[in-house]
């Protein structure tokens, strides 16, 4: 166990770090280029997305913004999180209007993948801790308080059917996921600089 919390301490301690090293990366071509191929990759699989009402969908543009914080860091991927929501409500809108809080939400869901997977090993552990940190952050959390704000619900109603949807999809999500990185982290090696 303390060698647990030594652990988490150590990577909590390295933050400013790991976004120094990030905010380097938005001054390489090949950074910016690969992360705007993998907005494109998300706005093409947000077509696919199923919207199941107007406070819930099931979709799977998180894994381009999750590679793009494995390979690019949190600076980048939060950028490109909140272009990739700019351009999914252009490309496909299911009828409602444009609510920044969702940009917002957009970034703080990059930015969080590219803390928890930028220059690190991709292991079951974190992906599940990277994804269920996202999940808590920014579905339950973020977006059914801009729900909320929308459409006059209650917060707790929301959240409430908001975890209820992430429980049933979140093996599906590690699993894919996991898979991702893992064969883009077999492909291409971490670079430490």
């Amino acid at each position: 166990m303390f060698g647990y919390v030594k652990a988490v301490y150590q990577e909590i301690r390295g933050l400013p770090s790991l976004v120094r090293q990030s905010a380097k990366e938005m001054h390489q071509l090949r950074s910016l280029t690969g992360g705007a191929m993998l907005t494109a990759v998300s706005v093409i699989i947000n077509q696919f997305t199923i919207f199941i009402n107007q406070i819930m969908r099931l979709g799977f543009t998180f894994l381009p913004i999750a590679l793009s914080g494995m390979l690019y860091g949190p600076l980048i991927t939060g950028s490109l999180g909140a272009v990739c929501d700019i351009l999914k409500y252009f490309t496909r809108n299911d009828g409602g209007a444009f609510f920044p809080g969702f940009t917002i939400s957009s970034f703080v869901a990059g930015f969080l993948y590219g803390i928890f997977l930028y220059k690190k090993p991709v292991t079951l552990r974190r992906v599940i801790a990277t994804r269920l940190c996202v999940m808590v952050v920014d579905s339950w959390i973020l977006n059914s308080l801009w729900l909320s704000m929308l459409y006059g619900n209650a917060f707790i109603a929301l959240v409430s059917a908001r975890m209820l949807k992430s429980v049933l999809v979140f093996p599906v999500e590690v699993a894919l996921l996991y898979l991702t990185l893992k064969t883009v982290a077999a492909r291409r090696p971490l670079r430490n600089t």
